[in-house]
């Protein structure tokens, strides 16, 4: 099967994963990947862009200049890493940056830094990019779009299982059994890490609260965690999702009295994440029927945070917690994965998209292809 990058940086904004994919008529197959860190000083400016209402052309210019050319090394050090020319990988996917995402209103948009043109020239090789907006196009959410491939790699026979991403935010798949003749749905239940690391960044510095070791120091504050389900988000059907544009420092601020233990403050927005996906579990089974043994398979960088995943069992405890290497695949390059598939997908005139994941009108082949 030929052999095609995925290149994703999520809403963490804590680095670029590079995926290294066989794709071909079968399931797909992840041969090597790795991580590439943002430096801090491209991250700021990052951050500053998905949070400003008055963003300059030059910090735009800079901030897409600057992650293409990391996404370029990226892919020459995965390329290194496994004895491979340009010339052996038949496209790159690659997703670009988020920088705000507002697929509703009377002119909805979602917008990636990216451009395929330079990593094109700078790598060698063919990209596929600008994934999203088809599906916006079409009256889609435009997210999110890995259900699809997660439908490839973990769907079975007689099981139900939920795929849960725990990037910045959280996305779900619901994959019912092969055997039934029901569609995949997904959707964002809301934050997850974005909101999280925002706040141990601010009263304790790093980027992120390792295994949710701060979290665990604290006490949730139910009335402040009540005020915050409150939130309109978490009680809309899907399709839905959703990113920093919404979810910020300022949204909690709005909920919260300003008298609340920092360390209570990051347990109860640990309990919002495990609050709302167990939320949004129970409307994706109740809008599918789902019956039977559900088996949850988490991903992203918060499947590693032990402390989160023991407060999402506490509140469903009925799931069975299954991981992604019983799959073949680390949870860690999970996404990757799913824009090296995205890019075969383009390539080979298939559609990427799940009408009823995002609520486009119809199934949409999904990018534009840069030629090497």
């Amino acid at each position: 099967m030929p052999l095609f990058v995925g290149l994703m940086s999520g809403t963490s904004l804590d680095g670029i994963d590079a995926a290294l994919v066989r794709c071909g008529e079968g399931r797909p197959e992840l041969v090597d990947a790795l991580g590439i860190d943002i430096p801090d000083s491209l991250r700021q400016v990052l951050l500053m862009l998905c949070q400003s209402r008055q963003a300059s052309f030059a910090d735009l210019a800079y901030a897409e200049q600057a992650f293409c050319e990391l996404q370029g090394e990226a892919v020459a050090r995965l390329l290194a890493a496994n004895d491979l020319e340009a010339g052996a990988i038949t496209a790159i996917g690659s997703h670009g940056q988020t920088i705000e995402h507002a697929p509703h209103g009377i002119s909805p948009y979602t917008w990636q830094l990216d451009n395929p043109s330079l990593l094109a020239e700078l790598t060698g090789c063919p990209v596929v990019g600008d994934f999203r907006r088809r599906d916006l196009a079409a009256g889609g959410q435009a997210a999110p779009l890995a259900p699809a491939f997660h439908a490839a790699l973990f769907r079975g026979a007689r099981e139900w299982r939920v795929v849960l991403n725990l990037g910045g935010f959280a996305n779900l798949t619901l994959l019912p059994p092969t055997e039934i003749d029901t569609p995949v749905i997904g959707f964002d239940t809301g934050p997850a890490n974005a909101l999280l690391d925002a706040w141990h960044a601010r009263h304790q510095g790093g980027h992120f609260d390792i295994d949710g070791q701060w979290a665990a120091t604290g006490e949730v504050d139910e009335s402040l965690l009540k005020r915050l389900l409150d939130d309109r988000f978490f009680h809309q059907p899907p399709p839905k999702s959703t990113g920093r544009e919404y979810f910020h420092l300022d949204w909690l601020a709005a909920y919260a009295s300003g008298r609340e233990a920092p360390q209570d403050i990051q347990a109860t927005l640990a309990e919002l994440t495990a609050a709302s996906v167990a939320l949004g579990i129970e409307q994706a089974l109740a809008r599918q029927g789902a019956e039977g043994p559900l088996t949850l398979i988490p991903c992203g960088g918060g499947a590693r945070n032990a402390d989160l995943l023991a407060r999402l069992q506490r509140r469903q405890p009925a799931l069975a917690l299954a991981r992604c290497d019983d799959f073949g695949w680390s949870a860690d390059w999970l996404e990757a994965g799913a824009f090296a598939w995205l890019a075969w997908c383009r390539l080979e005139g298939l559609p990427g998209n799940l009408p009823s994941v995002t609520g486009a009108a119809g199934e949409r082949v999904l990018g534009g292809l840069y030629s090497a």
